[in-house]
């Protein structure tokens, strides 16, 4: 049967290797909706070679450039907050959630709230309302997939009948481009510098989030949401060379690893094929090639990101969702070069500091808790920009 699709996205890195792979398959897939922020121009041809019925662009002010763009299609129209959420109701089977940061909370809890299999792409939407999502899951009978490299590793080794035979998760992470580098060293590191990840192709702020490693600390927290472990029993694991991309202990001793090429269309076509698998056109894995697989313990002390997340997790309530957008601040301020790549985790833990709202209870809750954690954020930085 054909499967009817939603790329929340569909523009960006996720969005488009989406793409690749429902083209290279076009009749086993039904193009519901593509969204895109501002490309209005790459939004409308991805919809005129998919057949999308629905494009919508979120900047409200493009929607006249997309109408122009989409002339003569028969394909739908649309803008805004609203229109996003609209879309997220259009009756996909599968949706993929790429929106970045809270933006995408809106249209990822609309699409849950209808069913169907959600492949989460946006870590900062289980990061800030988690709970909220997994509770909306359970109550629709909707499927969330790990679009993560890391998630999706261990999704695909996790006994999901059997939690209790779990004895640890091992959540791998590269260390980034800064990964043997000291603190000294590390303060006066350029944005050109810190967006240059070793092995990943990614956007700006998430390289930023690889290089502090807040990007493991918020995987952290993802993992805690998604998988029945204590928090205590997932650990983070450097491995340089992305080769294995997470891992499962048993109670046993036996330890089933997730292995492949860093490249995100393998765990994007899990979820897309879920529960089948489909090609794609990935490199594969030469092992001889790699030759060796190296390990480290990740260094707290040089990346105090990864503390900051631990403690989140441990308080729970509106922590991880002010970790987040505190984050979100001080990483734009460091590509801004307003503030040293240090100051990043020192804002982030300034302003957890500063704040300490009561757990959310909505999304309206997230929505607020994430305004003040930025204005909190805001303020914080004076301590460092002065």
């Amino acid at each position: 049967m054909t499967k009817k699709i939603s790329i929340f996205g569909a523009t960006g890195s996720i969005g488009t290797s989406t793409l690749d792979l429902v083209e290279q398959e076009p009749g086993r897939f039904e193009v519901v909706a593509l969204t895109a922020n501002r490309d209005v121009q790459g939004l409308a041809a991805a919809a005129r070679r998919t057949g999308a019925r629905i494009a919508v662009i979120g900047e409200e002010a493009l929607l006249g450039d997309l109408r122009a763009a989409l002339a003569g299609s028969g394909i739908e129209a649309a803008a805004g907050a609203g229109a996003l959420v609209d879309a997220a109701r259009a009756g996909a089977d599968w949706t993929m959630a790429a929106i970045v940061g809270c933006a995408g909370l809106p249209p990822v809890m609309a699409a849950i709230e209808a069913g169907g299999v959600v492949a989460l792409a946006n870590k900062e939407a289980l990061v800030s309302a988690g709970a909220l999502m997994t509770a909306a899951a359970a109550r629709t009978g909707a499927r969330i997939l790990p679009v993560d490299s890391e998630h999706n590793a261990i999704w695909q080794c996790f006994d999901h009948d059997r939690p209790d035979r779990i004895a640890r998760i091992l959540l791998t992470a590269s260390g980034g481009p800064f990964r043997s580098r000291s603190r000294a060293e590390m303060a006066s590191v350029t944005p050109e510098e810190a967006v240059r990840h070793p092995n990943w192709s990614m956007g700006a702020k998430i390289s930023v989030d690889s290089a502090t490693m807040m990007n493991k600390g918020l995987e952290l927290i993802e993992a805690a949401r998604l998988f029945p472990v204590p928090h205590e029993r997932i650990e983070i694991l450097v491995h340089p060379q992305s080769v294995i991309h997470s891992m499962v202990e048993y109670v046993d001793g036996s330890v089933l690893a997730q292995l492949g090429t860093p490249d995100m269309r393998t765990p994007i076509a899990y979820t897309l094929a879920w529960p089948d698998r489909m090609t794609t056109r990935a490199e594969r894995l030469d092992l001889v090639r790699h030759g060796r697989l190296e390990f480290e313990a990740p260094d707290e002390d040089r990346f105090p990101a990864l503390r900051l997340a631990r403690a989140a997790v441990i308080a729970c309530g509106a922590r991880p969702a002010i970790l987040n957008a505190a984050n979100e601040v001080a990483v734009a301020a460091f590509l801004g070069r307003r503030i040293g790549f240090l100051d990043i985790a020192a804002i982030v833990e300034e302003t957890l500091g500063r704040y300490d709202p009561p757990a959310p209870r909505s999304i309206d809750d997230v929505f607020s808790i994430d305004q003040d954690a930025r204005r909190q954020a805001e303020a914080a930085m004076k301590v460092f920009v002065d």
